[in-house]
């Protein structure tokens, strides 16, 4: 018999979750491994065989290596999870591929090589250029490893992607802007920011419940924002969605996909993918997902079919964290709802509120709707 063929509108995009890490951050609540590097060769057997599983290998638009510190691994290993995603997940002559990386893992070989692989993006996580706020924030790199992987990246001629975290302990609003300024004059192509978020589970939740941590006002936080918003405009960053800034062209184009609602593959401790209506993830544990694949076992933890009206209130409330919101024409198209059917009396409430606008062709959140999204989201879904 010949093979079935594979089902049309396959994903374009492909997550690769690399768990390792030298040292956990205080403030991490993913799925990571501090200090195991021992376990990584048995991760690329693993990985391999998640691959494997899709029979063939399904071509991508973008590729993404988060973490974890995909870094962590030495060169002769990452090089060899390169040439597995590129083997299982060719990438188009246009794709983008985004590798994460701690500021003081980039050197000229590391640059090379991933250079010479195909990536054409990455992401520092440098979170601030403060050498009292990166202690603070438990971060072990310095302001001038960020700037010496800046430099790297961009010589390399790779695009160069960045993470700021703003409302770290302490924190004042005249040192969140010295530390927008110090980011600004790196160059980037692309900035993330996010408010310190202390979540229960981490060592600064424990730390807080001690009194050691104090989280950072409702209102400083806010106006901590608002400057980000302003200074990275000013600078040329088109903001977006909620937290990401990019100079024109630049656009994370794999978060995108998300966004809009897209599916994607994904392998990896906790890997999160989204294939033909179905949700799943893997478990967090990266000693529990070594055993069950190495075992020939699934790894997945969690598995969630969505119906059409469940994805689609996702999809409104995932476009909506875009900057240009959602049109109504398109969202009709993409999933056979009507936004008003969905939402409408949300919507209408919010508008009066001054948080979204909504002029009949298109949804967006205000300026003062992005200070408070979290909010509205729980009346969409």
């Amino acid at each position: 018999m010949p093979a079935a063929s594979p089902p049309l509108n396959l994903p374009r995009s492909a997550y690769v979750h690399v768990p390792f890490c030298r040292h956990r951050c205080g403030y991490c609540n993913f799925a990571v491994v501090a200090g195991r590097d021992d376990l990584a060769d048995a991760y690329l057997t693993a990985v391999e065989r998640e691959w494997q599983s899709l029979g063939q290998p399904r071509p991508v638009d973008t590729l993404y290596f988060g973490g974890g510190t995909p870094t962590q691994l030495a060169l002769p290993q990452l090089q060899q999870l390169c040439q597995l995603a590129r083997q299982w997940h060719p990438l188009a002559a246009d794709g983008e591929w985004t590798v994460e990386a701690n500021p003081d893992d980039v050197d000229a070989p590391l640059v090379e090589l991933l250079a010479g692989v195909g990536v054409t993006r990455i992401s520092l996580g440098s979170q601030s250029l403060n050498a009292a706020k990166l202690a603070a924030l438990d971060r072990t790199h310095s302001p001038e490893a960020v700037r010496r992987a800046a430099e790297l990246v961009q010589a390399a001629g790779l695009q160069l992607a960045a993470d700021l975290i703003f409302a770290a302990p302490g924190e004042t609003l005249a040192e969140w802007r010295a530390d927008l300024a110090e980011m600004i004059a790196l160059a980037p192509d692309h900035v993330s920011t996010y408010g310190l978020t202390i979540e229960r589970g981490t060592r600064f939740f424990g730390q807080q419940q001690r009194g050691a941590v104090v989280e950072v006002d409702e209102q400083l936080q806010r106006d901590m924002y608002a400057a980000a918003i302003d200074e990275l405009s000013a600078a040329g960053l088109e903001h977006y969605e909620i937290s990401n800034f990019a100079t024109p062209g630049r656009r994370s184009r794999h978060n995108e996909a998300y966004w809009a609602g897209a599916e994607y593959y994904a392998v990896g401790p906790g890997a999160a993918r989204y294939v033909a209506g179905v949700r799943e993830t893997n478990h967090r544990s990266t000693t529990t997902y070594l055993r069950r694949v190495l075992a020939g076992e699934s790894p997945v933890e969690l598995r969630e079919q969505l119906d059409p009206e469940s994805a689609a209130r996702e999809r409104l409330v995932f476009g909506l964290r875009r900057l240009q919101g959602v049109s109504r024409d398109w969202f009709h198209e993409q999933t056979g709802f009507q936004v008003d059917q969905l939402a409408g009396p949300a919507i209408a409430k919010y508008a009066s509120l001054g948080l979204l606008a909504d002029n009949g062709a298109r949804v967006q959140l205000t300026r003062e709707g992005l200070f408070v999204s979290d909010a509205i989201w729980p009346d969409l879904l």
